[in-house]
Order: structure tokens, then C-alpha cells, then sequence
């Protein structure tokens, strides 16, 4: 079953940090590309940081500076560091995969979201 699989979110103070991983796992030849999106209660889903075409990265605004995305790609893991976490960070986060190929095909993949909570 190819999938992906996050981890890494909680609860954290504001200023805090948190390291969330996503996996994707089975039959995968290659992904095109990885991204983090986030789901705020109540609003819609937006891209937070994510590797574009040329392999350089992209981030909201709002994370600038304070979020960082890595991959390993032997792995097919992306990570997300997020640093200096404030309140309106709060919201859930979503793995995104786009252009995997498996054996049925190209397919995009979402993992089942991370809850990351930051408050005092």
C-alpha cells in the first residue's frame, strides 16, 4: 500500500520548536515533489513550505525564516523544522506527495495529518 506517514507533531509554548517527519512507504519508483500544507480550524488548507520543480524551496510568508524543509530522498522522507512556533501556527499539518509513480501509475498521496498545537 503506498502511503504516507507523519510524525512528529504535540503540543508546544510559543517560542518552541517541533520536527515533523513524513515517509512515504511501498511500491513508489520516484516523487516529483514533496510539500508540508497546514489546515487551521475553520480555515482552508494552505501550502507551508514545499520543493518546487528546480528542487529550490518555497514557504508562506507568514513561516519565513522560522520554518525549514529538508528531504532525504533515498529515503523518500521530507522534513519539516519548525522553530520559534507561535499560536497562529496551530493548526493541523498535511504531508503532500505530487507525480508519485507506483505500479498503477502517477498518483498524488496526503498523509493523515498532524496535529501541532502551540500554546501556554
Amino acid at each position: 500500500q503506498v502511503q504516507l506517514v507523519e510524525s512528529g507533531g504535540g503540543l508546544v509554548q510559543p517560542g518552541g520548536s517541533l520536527r515533523l517527519s513524513c515517509a512515504a512507504s511501498g511500491s513508489i519508483f520516484s516523487i516529483y515533489t514533496m510539500g508540508w500544507y497546514r489546515q487551521a480550524p475553520g480555515k482552508q488548507r494552505e501550502l507551508v513550505a514545499g520543493f518546487t520543480s528546480s528542487s529550490s524551496t518555497n514557504y508562506a510568508d507568514s513561516v519565513k525564516g522560522r520554518f525549514t524543509i529538508s528531504r532525504d530522498n533515498a529515503k523518500n522522507t521530507v522534513y519539516l523544522q519548525m522553530n520559534s512556533l507561535k499560536p497562529e501556527d496551530t493548526a493541523v499539518y498535511y504531508c503532500n506527495a505530487k507525480n508519485v509513480l507506483t505500479i498503477t501509475g502517477f498518483r498524488e498521496l496526503w498523509g493523515q495529518g498532524t496535529l501541532v498545537t502551540v500554546s501556554s
